[in-house]
């Protein structure tokens, strides 16, 4: 059971998360001169590892370790097929998948070593 304490730190390391989500693919179009720079997935991919890390220090259990990763995910993937006034926000091209591959496969490995911990110590 997580203290009072612990679950403000989670509550703020998820709303991190769905700010990190929001602002990766407001910057994912990036172009410095003609060339696209998608800059904005490595710090996705850096502060998702970051934040799912943090949750671990909170608690073993992995829905509390996974639920920064599952926000940051749940937005992205709200924002490919939802289109909010018909704009898109995520663009249909390598760098969305460049997003969802560096943004996700960090933080879910991370996410597997908590669940490889908790499974070394019980047996």
């Amino acid at each position: 059971m997580l203290r009072w304490t612990d679950r403000a730190v989670l509550v703020v390391l998820i709303l991190d998360a769905v700010l990190i989500a929001l602002l990766g693919m407001f910057f994912l179009p990036l172009y410095v001169g003609t060339v696209p720079v998608p800059v904005s997935a490595l710090v996705a991919g850096i502060a998702n590892l970051w934040l799912v890390r943090e949750a671990a220090r909170l608690s073993t259990r992995v829905a509390v370790v996974a639920a920064p990763l599952a926000a940051w995910l749940t937005v992205v993937v709200l924002f490919a097929f939802i289109r909010p006034g018909g704009d898109v926000v995520l663009l249909d091209d390598w760098r969305s998948l460049l997003l969802l591959a560096v943004g996700s496969l960090p933080a879910a490995m991370a996410v597997g070593t908590v669940l490889a911990r908790g499974q070394a110590a019980t047996t």
